[in-house]
């Protein structure tokens, strides 16, 4: 078998080399993956500026947004002005196939597209939830309180669905239409903290690591313009393990290191689960905007407390 051959006009090389240390993969399972699920994920990826996480040979993994010089002219992009930076960035548009295979080729590991459109920046068309496990690693505390989360969108009659991140965790996807990103934002919050009053004594919606106690992270923060790891995307991590989506009746009988780029396709078979398990899009109650309004921005409210703080720390 050549270390070289083409797939729709993409020269693939080195395809023997192991992808990165712990991987239990070469090049080649990657981009065989990412070929057998290329309709499945690109649904996710089009038409979203794309920031990908790669893993050159001897360097530590990098996320990448700007498109690099030599990019093939055919590959899309859409420029974007980062306010954080001052500067145009120029992102990829995986639209295709061939798109995806110069990724991979690429040695693209990660796919993370944002929650909003290239052209309707303002308009998310998700609305996410990410659980992070505690210190401990448990990831059967992040399963209960998913559930959590299911019961306070059951109880605002919204409907969602769920994947394993492809790390520890798992995300919560709600797709709505029709709000402006301040307004999914401020919904995003409410729904978190009310899965935590549902049991404080699992879930936190504290931002800062300390103030956790051992509970699972209820992360509010993915709005707007953030990114999330696609679905069926393969991660960085021992293994290659991919996000892979769990109906809501099965998630207590999984374990993230079930579904890797050398597992997930057999189990998949000809079906395309995240699709089928997403509701259709829906609109946010008033009552969970106007409670989320009232919640602190997270990162905000971290920011000035961290340094509270730090001055009370000089001042002891």
């Amino acid at each position: 078998m050549s270390a070289e051959e083409e797939r729709d006009g993409v020269r693939l090389t080195n395809l023997d080399q192991p992808l990165f240390d712990g991987a239990d993969a070469t090049k080649r399972d990657l981009v065989d993956y990412l070929d057998a699920v290329s309709g499945r994920i690109i649904p996710q990826l089009a038409g979203r500026p794309l920031s990908v996480k790669r893993v050159l040979r001897g360097q530590k993994p990098f996320m990448q947004k700007n498109v690099p010089k030599y990019t093939p002219s055919w590959v899309r992009r859409v420029a974007v002005w980062a306010e954080t930076s001052q500067r145009e960035v120029s992102y990829a548009l995986c639209d295709d196939r061939r798109t995806l295979l110069w990724f991979a080729n690429q040695r693209a590991v990660e796919y993370h597209p944002p929650l909003v459109r290239a052209d309707a920046w303002d308009r998310p068309t998700h609305l996410v939830i990410d659980l992070d496990p505690p210190e401990s690693g448990e990831f059967d505390a992040v399963v209960r309180a998913a559930h959590l989360v299911r019961g306070a969108l059951d109880d605002c009659g919204l409907r969602g669905a769920v994947k394993t991140s492809g790390a520890k965790g798992v995300h919560v996807f709600v797709p709505v239409e029709g709000h402006g990103a301040e307004d999914v934002a401020a919904a995003t919050r409410a729904l978190a903290a009310r899965a935590e009053r549902l049991d404080p004594a699992l879930a936190t919606t504290a931002f800062i690591r300390e103030d956790r106690a051992g509970k699972v992270f209820l992360d509010s923060t993915r709005a707007a313009g953030a990114t999330v790891v696609a679905a069926y995307s393969p991660r960085i991590r021992p293994g290659t393990p991919v996000s892979f989506p769990v109906p809501w009746d099965g998630l207590d009988g999984v374990a993230p290191g079930d579904f890797t780029v050398r597992t997930a396709v057999r189990l998949l078979g000809d079906r395309d689960p995240w699709a089928e398990l997403m509701p259709p899009p829906q609109r946010l109650p008033d009552d969970l905007i106007a409670e989320g309004h009232t919640i602190p921005i997270a990162r905000v409210a971290a920011m000035h407390e961290g340094k509270r703080r730090a001055r009370a720390r000089r001042n002891e």
